[in-house]
């Protein structure tokens, strides 16, 4: 930690120009996480898609889906106004 507070603004410059994690530690255990603003949003990005595909899945195991000609359709009547 104290090196980090002597070398921020060299730590944040390898993790913007490495584009990887910096994992910052405190009495030998890892207190935080410095992360490039770039990929902390792509990982936002993900995780957010992920969880639309997890509930998809869900939706569809408990019935709640419905036929691709019947989205098909759906979309096509939606577009063609």
């Amino acid at each position: 930690m104290s090196e980090f507070r002597t070398g921020i603004a060299s730590f944040i410059k390898q993790v913007h120009d490495t584009k990887r994690p910096l994992i910052i530690t405190q009495h030998g255990k890892g207190a935080a996480v410095l992360l490039d603003v770039g990929e902390y949003e792509s990982m936002q990005e993900k995780i957010e898609l992920l969880q639309d595909v997890q509930t998809s899945i869900s939706q569809i195991d408990n019935g709640e889906g419905i036929l691709h000609s019947d989205a098909k359709e759906m979309i096509l009547k939606k577009i063609s106004k």
